[in-house]
């Protein structure tokens, strides 16, 4: 008797054992205390939220595949009031996304024109054509590259002397910058204390800042005519709720802001302490997980 009762117990752990290696999933999504939450659960919380900021890794497909998701969900909820932002898209390119939305331009030509990301093909082509599908707004809401580079070499004060055509596609001058936020703070950290150091460094934040600002403004445009709004960026831009919410927070105080953060982690059962608390919801990925590019 009690050899059968050892052999059905080797037999049950080994069962076990055996359904865990089994069991691959593609991720796990977490609360910022670190509770585990289902999918569903977090999609009613988003629902009630203005803006929803999707913190991703670039060549992350799962963070892609979900941010179509939850695109899909929140505009099914919503459907006369809900527009997509992201980062991918700089704001003087509007012009030919909303006629490709509209229909008016071959896929080919604003491919060529909006100087798309490397990886657009993979990863943002199906969120825009979703737009496209729907007569979604898509806004672009990314400072040019040009005038990033421009505060990257001299500072925000370089901005004083472009046109006012330019300046459409930038946050309202002047941008103000909190440099002692973490995020910043880590940024300027990284190019040491030399005196040229803390130039360049300071440079580089504040284009960086710049980049968060403009996409605030951007977003709350769309804000403002009553639409709620999923913006796609890099994590960098929203994590431990700084970044682009920071910015939206001093231009619209009490604007209902959720944000979701993309990790990796070598196990999902839990969140780790160093990701818990960088934003409302935590998508972990595995750190196996194949990459876009």
């Amino acid at each position: 008797m009690k050899y059968k009762f050892l052999t059905l117990l080797l037999i049950a752990i080994t069962t076990v054992a055996m359904a865990q290696k089994k069991d691959k999933p593609a991720y796990q999504l977490f609360t910022a205390e670190g509770k585990s939450i289902k999918y569903g659960k977090m999609l009613k919380e988003l629902q009630e939220a203005e803006v929803i900021l999707f913190g991703e890794q670039h060549n992350d497909p799962i963070a892609h595949w979900l941010q179509l998701e939850v695109a899909k969900d929140l505009h099914e909820d919503n459907p006369q009031n809900f527009a997509i932002g992201a980062e991918m898209f700089e704001a003087d390119v509007q012009l030919v996304l909303n006629e490709y939305l509209a229909g008016q331009v071959p896929e080919n030509n604003f491919e060529q024109e909006s100087r798309p990301w490397p990886n657009y093909a993979t990863d943002y082509k199906p969120v825009v054509r979703l737009a496209r599908e729907q007569k979604i707004p898509f806004i672009a809401t990314n400072v040019p590259r040009r005038y990033a580079a421009m505060v990257s070499g001299g500072g925000l004060e370089v901005l004083n002397g472009v046109s006012a055509e330019a300046k459409r596609y930038i946050a309202p001058l002047p941008v103000t910058v909190d440099m002692e936020l973490p995020g910043y703070k880590g940024m300027m950290a990284m190019f040491g204390n030399s005196m040229h150091g803390n130039t360049k460094s300071m440079n580089i934040v504040q284009a960086q800042a710049l980049k968060d600002a403009t996409m605030a403004h951007f977003i709350l445009g769309q804000v403002q005519q009553g639409r709620q709004v999923l913006h796609l960026n890099g994590a960098y831009h929203s994590d431990n709720f700084e970044g682009i919410g920071w910015y939206l927070k001093q231009l619209r105080p009490k604007v209902k802001t959720r944000t979701i953060t993309t990790v990796l982690q070598s196990e999902l059962e839990d969140l780790s302490e160093e990701n818990k608390n960088k934003a409302d919801f935590i998508l972990v990925v595995p750190e196996s997980m194949t990459r876009t590019y």
